[in-house]
Protein backbone atom coordinates (compact mmCIF):
# COMPACT_ATOMS: atom_id res chain seq x y z
CA UNK A 1 0.00 0.00 0.00
CA UNK A 2 1.51 3.19 -0.81
CA UNK A 3 1.99 6.03 1.83
CA UNK A 4 2.41 8.95 -0.60
CA UNK A 5 1.12 9.22 -4.60
CA UNK A 6 2.52 9.10 -7.51
CA UNK A 7 3.16 13.04 -8.51
CA UNK A 8 1.33 12.22 -11.61
CA UNK A 9 -1.38 10.78 -9.89
CA UNK A 10 -2.38 13.90 -8.21
CA UNK A 11 -4.62 14.98 -11.79
CA UNK A 12 -6.53 12.30 -11.66
CA UNK A 13 -10.30 12.41 -10.85
CA UNK A 14 -10.61 9.26 -9.02
CA UNK A 15 -7.79 9.97 -6.56
CA UNK A 16 -10.10 13.09 -5.63
CA UNK A 17 -13.46 11.85 -5.42
CA UNK A 18 -11.43 9.08 -3.30
CA UNK A 19 -10.50 11.80 -0.85
CA UNK A 20 -13.82 13.22 -0.93
CA UNK A 21 -15.88 10.45 -0.23
CA UNK A 22 -13.61 9.19 2.16
CA UNK A 23 -13.60 12.80 4.09
CA UNK A 24 -17.22 13.01 3.72
CA UNK A 25 -17.50 9.42 5.02
CA UNK A 26 -14.89 10.52 8.41
CA UNK A 27 -17.00 13.13 8.75
CA UNK A 28 -20.28 11.17 9.15
CA UNK A 29 -18.71 8.49 11.36
CA UNK A 30 -17.53 11.56 13.56
CA UNK A 31 -20.69 13.00 14.43
CA UNK A 32 -20.84 10.95 17.64
CA UNK A 33 -17.58 12.06 18.35
CA UNK A 34 -18.56 15.84 18.78
CA UNK A 35 -21.71 15.08 20.46
CA UNK A 36 -19.62 12.74 23.61
CA UNK A 37 -16.53 15.89 23.65
CA UNK A 38 -19.64 17.94 23.83
CA UNK A 39 -20.87 16.10 26.79
CA UNK A 40 -17.84 15.05 28.70
CA UNK A 41 -16.39 18.40 28.37
CA UNK A 42 -19.58 20.47 29.82
CA UNK A 43 -18.74 18.64 33.33
CA UNK A 44 -15.59 21.41 33.40
CA UNK A 45 -14.94 24.72 34.42
CA UNK A 46 -16.23 27.12 31.13
CA UNK A 47 -12.97 28.22 30.57
CA UNK A 48 -11.44 24.82 30.00
CA UNK A 49 -14.13 23.42 28.09
CA UNK A 50 -12.40 24.55 24.52
CA UNK A 51 -8.96 23.34 25.61
CA UNK A 52 -10.91 19.80 26.17
CA UNK A 53 -12.75 19.74 23.07
CA UNK A 54 -9.44 20.85 20.88
CA UNK A 55 -7.15 18.04 22.79
CA UNK A 56 -9.91 15.71 22.48
CA UNK A 57 -9.95 16.12 18.42
CA UNK A 58 -6.17 16.05 17.88
CA UNK A 59 -6.02 12.55 20.22
CA UNK A 60 -8.38 11.58 17.93
CA UNK A 61 -6.18 12.66 15.11
CA UNK A 62 -3.29 11.25 16.96
CA UNK A 63 -4.96 8.24 17.56
CA UNK A 64 -6.57 7.75 13.75
CA UNK A 65 -3.34 8.34 12.02
CA UNK A 66 -1.43 6.20 14.05
CA UNK A 67 -3.76 3.43 13.69
CA UNK A 68 -3.81 3.72 9.86
CA UNK A 69 0.28 3.38 10.05
CA UNK A 70 -0.36 0.32 11.32
CA UNK A 71 -2.73 -1.24 9.09
CA UNK A 72 -1.33 -5.01 9.25
CA UNK A 73 -1.83 -5.04 12.61
CA UNK A 74 -5.36 -3.33 12.79
CA UNK A 75 -6.79 -6.04 10.20
CA UNK A 76 -5.12 -8.10 12.85
CA UNK A 77 -7.73 -7.18 15.54
CA UNK A 78 -10.04 -8.53 13.45
CA UNK A 79 -9.15 -12.28 13.93
CA UNK A 80 -11.34 -14.22 16.75
CA UNK A 81 -9.47 -14.50 20.09
CA UNK A 82 -12.22 -15.88 22.36
CA UNK A 83 -14.26 -18.54 20.93
CA UNK A 84 -17.54 -19.46 22.17
CA UNK A 85 -20.39 -21.84 20.89
CA UNK A 86 -22.55 -18.86 20.35
CA UNK A 87 -20.33 -16.51 19.45
CA UNK A 88 -16.24 -15.75 18.59
CA UNK A 89 -15.01 -12.16 20.10
CA UNK A 90 -12.09 -10.60 18.21
CA UNK A 91 -9.68 -7.88 19.63
CA UNK A 92 -11.97 -5.20 18.02
CA UNK A 93 -15.13 -7.09 19.34
CA UNK A 94 -14.01 -6.38 23.01
CA UNK A 95 -13.12 -2.90 22.16
CA UNK A 96 -16.43 -2.06 20.84
CA UNK A 97 -18.11 -3.81 23.86
CA UNK A 98 -15.98 -1.96 26.46
CA UNK A 99 -16.51 1.40 25.16
CA UNK A 100 -20.09 0.73 24.47
CA UNK A 101 -20.71 -0.40 28.20
CA UNK A 102 -18.93 2.90 29.01
CA UNK A 103 -20.65 5.16 27.27
CA UNK A 104 -23.54 3.62 28.65
CA UNK A 105 -22.54 4.13 32.16
CA UNK A 106 -21.46 7.79 31.19
CA UNK A 107 -24.77 8.51 29.43
CA UNK A 108 -26.94 6.65 32.20
CA UNK A 109 -24.92 8.53 35.24
CA UNK A 110 -24.92 12.08 33.26
CA UNK A 111 -28.82 11.54 33.04
CA UNK A 112 -28.84 10.59 36.48
CA UNK A 113 -27.45 13.73 37.71
CA UNK A 114 -29.26 16.13 35.29
CA UNK A 115 -32.63 15.05 37.16
CA UNK A 116 -31.52 14.13 40.61
CA UNK A 117 -29.53 17.67 40.18
CA UNK A 118 -26.90 16.94 42.44
CA UNK A 119 -24.54 19.85 44.34
CA UNK A 120 -22.34 21.92 41.35
CA UNK A 121 -19.89 22.84 43.97
CA UNK A 122 -16.41 21.85 43.52
CA UNK A 123 -13.02 22.95 44.89
CA UNK A 124 -10.69 23.91 42.62
CA UNK A 125 -8.09 20.77 43.01
CA UNK A 126 -11.03 18.72 42.32
CA UNK A 127 -11.83 20.60 38.74
CA UNK A 128 -8.16 20.24 38.12
CA UNK A 129 -8.69 16.55 38.77
CA UNK A 130 -11.55 16.25 36.67
CA UNK A 131 -9.89 18.05 33.64
CA UNK A 132 -7.51 15.40 33.76
CA UNK A 133 -10.03 12.47 34.23
CA UNK A 134 -11.90 13.87 31.62
CA UNK A 135 -8.99 13.57 28.92
CA UNK A 136 -8.09 10.48 29.81
CA UNK A 137 -11.37 9.25 29.17
CA UNK A 138 -11.98 11.46 25.83
CA UNK A 139 -8.21 9.53 24.22
CA UNK A 140 -9.05 6.13 25.61
CA UNK A 141 -12.89 6.47 23.76
CA UNK A 142 -10.71 7.96 20.65
CA UNK A 143 -9.32 4.39 20.37
CA UNK A 144 -12.67 3.14 20.13
CA UNK A 145 -14.14 5.43 17.65
CA UNK A 146 -10.97 5.45 15.89
CA UNK A 147 -11.23 1.41 14.93
CA UNK A 148 -14.27 1.70 12.96
CA UNK A 149 -13.33 5.18 11.31
CA UNK A 150 -9.98 3.25 10.46
CA UNK A 151 -11.20 0.12 9.47
CA UNK A 152 -13.91 1.90 7.05
CA UNK A 153 -10.93 3.96 5.70
CA UNK A 154 -8.67 0.79 4.84
CA UNK A 155 -12.31 -0.63 3.11
CA UNK A 156 -12.60 2.39 1.15
CA UNK A 157 -9.18 3.38 -0.19
CA UNK A 158 -6.14 1.39 -1.40
CA UNK A 159 -3.63 4.78 -0.60
CA UNK A 160 -2.24 5.57 3.08
CA UNK A 161 -1.50 8.67 1.73
CA UNK A 162 -5.36 9.58 0.54
CA UNK A 163 -6.68 8.22 3.99
CA UNK A 164 -4.40 10.23 6.31
CA UNK A 165 -5.36 13.36 4.10
CA UNK A 166 -8.79 12.57 4.85
CA UNK A 167 -8.56 11.91 8.33
CA UNK A 168 -6.59 15.37 8.69
CA UNK A 169 -9.08 16.81 6.78
CA UNK A 170 -11.82 15.78 8.69
CA UNK A 171 -10.95 16.52 12.39
CA UNK A 172 -10.01 19.72 11.26
CA UNK A 173 -13.58 20.39 10.20
CA UNK A 174 -14.61 18.97 13.15
CA UNK A 175 -12.39 20.95 15.35
CA UNK A 176 -14.12 23.79 13.45
CA UNK A 177 -17.82 22.70 14.49
CA UNK A 178 -17.13 21.15 17.91
CA UNK A 179 -17.12 24.85 19.29
CA UNK A 180 -20.48 25.34 17.86
CA UNK A 181 -21.98 22.53 18.59
CA UNK A 182 -21.40 22.40 21.78
CA UNK A 183 -22.40 25.53 22.70
CA UNK A 184 -25.53 25.15 21.11
CA UNK A 185 -26.24 21.68 23.36
CA UNK A 186 -25.09 23.95 26.38
CA UNK A 187 -27.64 26.53 25.78
CA UNK A 188 -30.17 24.61 25.47
CA UNK A 189 -31.09 21.61 28.81
CA UNK A 190 -33.81 19.62 26.15
CA UNK A 191 -30.84 19.45 23.90
CA UNK A 192 -28.51 18.52 26.14
CA UNK A 193 -30.92 15.96 27.58
CA UNK A 194 -31.66 14.59 24.10
CA UNK A 195 -27.77 14.49 23.44
CA UNK A 196 -27.20 12.02 26.55
CA UNK A 197 -29.79 9.69 24.96
CA UNK A 198 -27.55 9.87 22.19
CA UNK A 199 -24.98 8.54 23.88
CA UNK A 200 -27.09 6.01 25.45
CA UNK A 201 -27.95 4.93 21.73
CA UNK A 202 -24.58 4.84 20.56
CA UNK A 203 -23.27 2.84 23.43
CA UNK A 204 -25.92 0.34 22.54
CA UNK A 205 -24.98 0.06 18.76
CA UNK A 206 -21.13 -0.55 20.04
CA UNK A 207 -22.26 -3.23 22.58
CA UNK A 208 -24.32 -5.10 19.73
CA UNK A 209 -21.70 -4.46 17.18
CA UNK A 210 -19.12 -6.31 19.38
CA UNK A 211 -21.48 -8.98 19.70
CA UNK A 212 -22.15 -9.18 16.04
CA UNK A 213 -25.19 -7.49 15.98
CA UNK A 214 -24.43 -5.11 13.28
CA UNK A 215 -26.82 -2.01 13.14
CA UNK A 216 -26.28 -0.37 9.90
CA UNK A 217 -24.76 3.27 10.79
CA UNK A 218 -27.54 5.10 8.29
CA UNK A 219 -30.10 3.83 11.01
CA UNK A 220 -29.04 5.23 13.66
CA UNK A 221 -28.11 8.66 11.92
CA UNK A 222 -31.35 8.35 11.04
CA UNK A 223 -33.01 8.25 14.05
CA UNK A 224 -30.78 10.64 15.56
CA UNK A 225 -31.79 13.17 12.84
CA UNK A 226 -35.53 12.66 13.42
CA UNK A 227 -34.77 13.37 17.18
CA UNK A 228 -32.70 16.77 16.50
CA UNK A 229 -35.96 17.95 14.01
CA UNK A 230 -38.19 16.74 16.78
CA UNK A 231 -36.77 18.84 19.39
CA UNK A 232 -36.00 22.26 16.61
CA UNK A 233 -39.77 21.90 16.27
CA UNK A 234 -40.22 21.82 20.02
CA UNK A 235 -38.09 24.82 20.43
CA UNK A 236 -39.53 26.94 17.72
CA UNK A 237 -42.79 26.40 19.36
CA UNK A 238 -42.19 27.99 22.96
CA UNK A 239 -40.33 30.86 20.92
CA UNK A 240 -43.34 31.16 19.26
CA UNK A 241 -45.92 30.27 22.84
CA UNK A 242 -43.23 33.10 24.30
CA UNK A 243 -43.56 35.62 21.80
CA UNK A 244 -42.17 39.10 21.24
CA UNK A 245 -41.06 40.90 24.35
CA UNK A 246 -44.25 43.39 25.20
CA UNK A 247 -42.67 46.93 26.76
CA UNK A 248 -43.43 48.19 30.21
CA UNK A 249 -46.62 49.95 29.95
CA UNK A 250 -48.56 48.58 27.20
CA UNK A 251 -51.88 46.36 27.78
CA UNK A 252 -50.85 42.84 29.12
CA UNK A 253 -46.99 43.90 30.30
CA UNK A 254 -46.03 42.94 33.61
CA UNK A 255 -45.78 45.85 35.56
Amino acid sequence: MDVLPDPWLLADPQLWASLLTLTVMEIVLGVDNLVLLAVMADRLPERRRGAARRIGLLAALGTRLALLSSITWIMRLTAPVIALSWHSFSWRDLILVTGGLFLVYKGTSEIHHRIEGEAQAETAPARHAGFAATIVQIALLDVVFSLDSVITAVGMANRLGVMMAAVIIAVGIMMLASGPVAGFINRHPTVKMLALSFLLLIGMTLIGDGFGAHIPKGYIYAAMGFSALVEALNQAAARRRRGPARPEGTPGAPG
